[in-house]
């Protein structure tokens, strides 16, 4: 019976029309300022409806190479723009859970202005997390869609090297079971040690476009795996089943179908799945490898079938980067492929392959490189796995969606949302304390940099910037070191320049940062010409008590860093070779480079450059038939780059270490914790005797005592070594050519267990943001 005749129901509809004309403007908003769509993209719409199939929901399904939304009753195909989003901040483990709804917000909206449409969490995160995406998705113009991972423990498959036994199964069922429950906000899971818990009622069901399962499977795993159960006979589901499959495959099919009976039975619903799989255990032969583990084992997502039951589709996912495994890197097939531009382009051609070796849709969903300061693999085409400053690191991420999308995969998941201040990396890990790792940022350390949100060490407010600028000094309110009084230490000419006015040092949680005010003069300070060296001693009875250099400077505490500031492209640090862990690690311990006698020897007056190993020994097999062999590979972490650190200004390069003031006569610089061989800072923990007690060694430290050096360029010193004989002036001040312990300055800090940050977003951000806003599907 109807509610409205005549004039009235005129009035209304209207009335109706006007207000659907006022959404529809709210809702776009101003179309000169907003995100551009794509052509072949998913048009905006503020609500998700499922498409019911046999009784069954569907928010998205799997097509021919794109996972599809359905709009208005036709199936589009949607390039997939996303990110993986973390499960922690500063200062927490990822089992603390210790997001607040405010931040997951905050990062969506930032998230939805960058054109993100995806994102992928690996496990399951607070209640806060899917009560934000439910209030972001209802007023969004264009919600975001949720790739869902389901994490599995490993150390019960790891220890067992068999899937099939222990409780990694079971507990693997459990915990997918639990995913299915929270996505429909129906379970309220209590607590558990290193998991999200709590009463989850914020129904995502219709934005969780993907499920995701497990994670890298160990190849040694995998291996050992279908050793132990050949001839299994096939799998024969409801929903999945496997054809001429190996254990690991079948396995897998099993806990797909594991989910799709439990969702299906219990909410009627279903949805696009995949499962974790990686360029280690990729389905190709790669005759360029060198370790063995890295093409041992294969995981072949085609010969796991859906049957007509599943409604959602399945499809393939990759973790895929530029520069490692290393064959990426020699491949020919993929070293000479040419991409869409013209080029050359390893990581098309690897791309191209992956995608030809496959029969259904494949995302590729970790790919990027960190902006860390510290490298751990290079790529034969300079897309490494770190030292990228900002803009660095959002070109080449471009550059790598491009790629996924010209060879015509579904989209990509950048890797990361926000750096992650626990992570480790191979060629650092061993020089940090782990169970302190969240607790500081550790430029060093490559695994904690991938993000495109920054969470930079100390408060917005007082951070200092390496600039050049004297300002955040001053409203930081750092009081100068008392120079207690200063001399010429040698007979050569006085240069007004080298005198130094002041001498400033501070710390946060990444940095020990320095300022040094030299006299000024009319001209501006030329710092190629008057030099300065920093003598640090941060561990009691160690260290070289000869300044470096052909002066006859001596210092009753050992020093066991020379920072030594010598222009531009030539200013490093070096390290008491004592106290040098990479060759301890490198040429003593493992015999990887020529033996030395001198490093063993305490006080032996040599200092080594400090460096970073990026590979050990390979052999390359089958390089035109015949294989090649590579010798240890490093670079030199050590080496100071100068530029401007200030994020707010122009010229920004987020790997600045030093910054010159000429006209002020002022040079800053800041040094990461880890290049003074600090494991943990926030506790004063420093690594100790490694020649006495091996590579764990650890001494807690009270302070830092330094003294300055200036000291003129002596053309008959070779530029890469620290100091000349033409020392100007010490502070404090030598008595007969030698610095006193007790006049050393000493920088002391208080401990922390709560870290200071603030967030920035990158550069890289903004990079991304411009890519996602226009690229579309390539036809």
């Amino acid at each position: 019976m109807g509610l409205f005749k005549g004039k009235n129901a005129l009035v209304v509809i209207m009335l109706a029309l006007v207000l659907g004309v006022l959404a529809y403007i709210v809702l776009r908003g101003n179309k000169d300022v907003g995100p551009i769509v794509p052509e072949t993209s998913v048009q905006p719409i503020s609500t998700i409806t499922p498409v019911t199939i046999d009784g069954v929901k569907i928010p998205a399904k799997v097509g021919g190479s794109y996972i599809q939304i359905n709009h208005n009753g036709e199936w589009q195909d949607m390039l997939i723009k996303g990110v993986n989003l973390g499960a922690t901040k500063p200062g927490l483990f990822p089992g603390e859970m210790g997001i607040a709804k405010a931040d997951y917000l905050r990062w969506f909206k930032q998230m939805g202005d960058m054109n993100v449409n995806s994102i992928r969490i690996y496990t399951l995160h607070p209640p806060a997390f899917y009560e934000a995406l439910l209030e972001y998705n209802s007023k969004a113009s264009q919600p975001i869609y949720l790739f869902h991972g389901i994490w599995v423990d490993e150390e019960d498959m790891v220890a067992s090297k068999d899937v099939f036994i222990g409780h990694t199964a079971d507990d693997f069922k459990k915990e997918m079971q639990n995913v299915v429950d929270v996505i429909h906000g129906q379970v309220n899971l209590p607590e558990r040690a290193g998991h999200a818990a709590g009463a989850y009622k914020a129904d995502v069901s219709s934005y969780v476009v993907g499920w995701i399962l497990g994670v890298e499977w160990g190849p040694t795993v995998v291996d050992s795996t279908n050793n132990k159960h050949k001839g299994m006979e096939n799998y024969n589901g409801q929903y999945f089943r496997t054809e001429n499959a190996q254990p690991f495959e079948i396995w897998l099919a099993d806990k797909m179908e594991s989910i799709t009976v439990y969702e299906s039975d219990r909410y009627q619903w279903q949805r696009p799945i995949s499962f974790t799989n990686w360029v280690t255990t990729d389905l190709m032969q790669h005759p360029t490898e060198p370790l063995e583990t890295e093409d041992m084992a294969v995981i072949n997502p085609n010969l796991i079938k859906e049957n007509p039951s599943y409604k959602g589709g399945y499809f393939a996912s990759y973790h895929v980067y530029p520069y490692y495994p290393d064959f990426l890197n020699y491949e020919p097939k993929y070293t000479n492929y040419i991409d869409f531009r013209g080029e050359k382009n390893n990581y098309s051609g690897y791309l191209n392959d992956l995608k030809q070796n496959h029969q259904l849709p494949v995302l590729i969903a970790e790919f990027g490189v960190p902006s860390s300061r510290g490298m751990a693999h290079r790529n034969v085409a300079g897309w490494n796995q770190g030292h990228h400053d900002e803009t660095e690191q959002g070109n080449i991420d471009a550059r790598l969606f491009e790629d996924i999308n010209h060879e015509g995969l579904a989209g990509g998941l950048l890797f990361s949302w926000q750096n992650e201040w626990f992570k480790r990396t191979w060629n650092t890990q061993e020089l940090d304390n782990s169970d302190r790792r969240p607790f500081w940022s550790n430029m060093q350390t490559g695994e904690q940099h991938f993000g495109l949100l920054s969470f930079d060490p100390g408060p917005a407010d007082k951070s200092i910037y390496v600039d050049g600028e004297t300002s955040d000094w001053d409203s930081k309110k750092i009081n100068p070191i008392q120079l207690n009084g200063s001399s010429a230490s040698s007979t050569n000419q006085v240069d007004g320049q080298a005198s130094l006015k002041q001498f400033f040092v501070t710390s946060d949680e990444g940095y020990v940062y320095f300022r040094l005010d030299f006299n000024r003069t009319e001209q501006p300070l030329d710092w190629s010409q008057i030099n300065t060296m920093l003598l640090l001693s941060t561990i009691p009875n160690q260290g070289q008590h000869r300044v470096p250099g052909d002066s006859d400077l001596t210092t009753e505490e050992g020093i066991d860093f020379v920072i030594d500031l010598k222009g531009d492209k030539t200013s490093r640090i070096w390290v008491d070779s004592y106290y040098d862990t990479d060759y301890f690690t490198y040429g003593h311990t493992l015999g990887m480079m020529p033996k030395l006698d001198y490093p063993k020897n305490k006080d032996n007056g040599i200092f080594h450059t400090m460096r970073l190993v990026l590979n050990k020994p390979l052999t390359i097999p089958n390089i035109k038939g015949k294989p090649i062999m590579l010798p240890l590979e490093s670079y030199e972490t050590g080496l100071l780059l100068s530029g401007d650190g200030n994020p707010n200004h122009p010229g920004f390069n987020s790997l600045t270490d030093v910054a010159l003031n000429a006209k002020d006569h002022v040079l800053e610089l800041r040094i990461p914790w880890q290049l003074l061989n600090f494991r943990d800072p926030s506790k004063h923990e420093t690594i100790g005797d490694i020649w006495g007690k091996g590579l764990g060694a650890s001494e807690i430290i009270k302070e830092i005592k330094m003294a300055v050096v200036t000291y003129k360029q002596d053309w008959m010193q070779q530029k890469e070594s620290p100091g000349s004989g033409a020392s100007i002036y010490t502070y404090p001040q030598a008595s007969d050519s030698k610095i006193s312990s007790s006049d050393m300055y000493r920088y002391q800090w208080a401990d922390w267990d709560i870290p200071q940050y603030h967030e920035r977003l990158k550069k890289s951000y903004y990079i991304m943001k411009d890519l996602f806003g226009r690229i579309s599907i390539k036809h």
